[in-house]
């Protein structure tokens, strides 16, 4: 999974919450970018059940 947007006012960390409430069949509400809004690397928070999130996030992982 990629994201190809610009880095450009917010527009790629827009498309990682769109990609993964795509993916993750969650509300973009559900996320929140805590850490690297203007890095690479990004470190999210998902609310929603632990283990439900646990079990689609390995489905991603092993797909």
């Amino acid at each position: 999974m990629k994201v190809t947007a610009p880095p450009d006012k917010g527009k790629a960390n827009a498309a990682v919450v769109k990609l993964l409430s795509k993916a993750l069949k969650l509300p973009k509400s559900a996320f929140e970018i805590t850490a690297g809004e203007t890095a690479r690397l990004k470190t999210l928070r998902i609310d929603g059940d632990e283990s439900e999130l646990a079990s689609k996030l390995l489905a991603l992982i092993e797909a």
